[in-house]
């Protein structure tokens, strides 16, 4: 196996190669504005740090969200493209699912992210492996009573702590390829089915067509 693994559901640009036993490299870069700038170049660095070819590789996995609807379709494009191009199969795996792989928690806990417009995606988890409800996305004061003192991670959690009292400031913040590959080639070993490479949106995009708007045509 060589398993290339991609996300672009939170601000963090981050790539990452598998070969079945471990983590060959990485990159990660937080930038929410250069998705489709920096996920290319990732790809190339991590392939040249592990002295890989791209016609190498044998699976692809990419974050499938939730997250913003722009970033989130940079990774899942360029994820399908390179599963055509290189005949290869391509799976989804959910963001949060990668962040609280990435957190090491064997108690309950929940990962939050930001959804911008005073809102989170979040979902709550048994162990670091294994997701109990969600993911969904609702106003923080909407979960107070839900997640008052439980522990938390993620950015998300970390921008709404009078919310999410028990956030670990220790813990991932945002998206690893690395944990997300590593959970893949695990959920692949055990014959899991993973899924897929399709975008959770949950809400309609930001931008939207104007109230109003009149479409003029030529004559």
């Amino acid at each position: 196996m060589l398993l290339l693994a991609l996300d672009t559901a939170t601000p963090a640009v981050t790539v990452a190669l598998h070969d079945g036993t471990g983590i060959l490299a990485e990159s990660r870069q937080v930038d929410a504005r250069r998705h489709g700038e920096l996920l290319l170049p990732a790809v190339d660095r991590v392939l040249g740090e592990a002295g890989r070819k791209l016609d190498e590789v044998s699976e692809i996995v990419v974050g499938v969200g939730p997250g913003p609807y722009t970033g989130l379709r940079v990774g899942l494009v360029t994820a399908a493209t390179f599963g055509a191009v290189l005949d290869v199969p391509v799976h989804g795996l959910c963001t949060l699912d990668g962040l609280a792989y990435a957190s090491g928690l064997t108690e309950p806990f929940v990962v939050a992210t930001d959804a911008r417009r005073k809102e989170v995606y979040w979902a709550r988890y048994a162990d670091a492996r294994t997701r109990l409800t969600g993911p969904a996305v609702d106003r923080p004061a909407d979960l107070a009573d839900q997640v008052a003192g439980v522990p938390a991670v993620g950015a998300g959690a970390l921008l709404y702590d009078t919310v999410f009292t028990g956030v670990r400031r220790e813990g991932p913040e945002h998206q690893s390829a690395a944990a997300l590959a590593a959970l893949a080639a695990e959920k692949l070993a055990a014959g899991e089915e993973l899924l897929p490479p399709r975008p959770l949106y949950l809400r309609r995009p930001d931008a939207q067509v104007p109230a109003n708007y009149k479409v003029v045509t030529p004559k």
